[in-house]
């Protein structure tokens, strides 16, 4: 079954930018992570995000659409990046989940609805 790893943190909260010296070991662990991932034959994809100052949402709402600059909500944790995974159960997800490199955040494990037959 696919799941999608949702990775959000606290954009207040310092993270390791290119240059600092803690900034490829950090590199390093989010490399060995997805590469993990790819040997265990379960990594469909995965991608860094953008800060949440770079969104653009567009809504529909009783037949208008706005286009808003900024994140859909006010959340004090932003979407940082996802991995697409396939795995057996939502018990080997989460162990995925569990291993992700983020110090301090959250990581959202959700089923992608299944579309077959449609």
């Amino acid at each position: 079954m696919k799941y999608l790893l949702l990775i959000a943190s606290d954009p207040t909260l310092p993270s390791p930018e290119p240059g600092d010296d803690d900034f490829d070991a950090y590199m390093a662990a989010w490399t060995q992570y997805t590469q993990d991932l790819t040997d265990a034959g379960v990594n469909l994809g995965g991608e860094a995000l953008q800060g949440a100052e770079t969104a653009t949402t567009v809504r529909h709402e009783d037949g208008a659409t706005t286009v808003v600059d900024g994140p859909f909500a006010e959340l004090k944790e932003h979407l940082g990046g996802y991995y697409l995974i396939d795995v057996d159960t939502l018990d080997d997800a989460i162990e995925w989940a569990r291993r992700l490199p983020v110090g301090t955040g959250a990581i959202e494990v959700r089923p992608i609805f299944p579309t077959d037959g449609f």
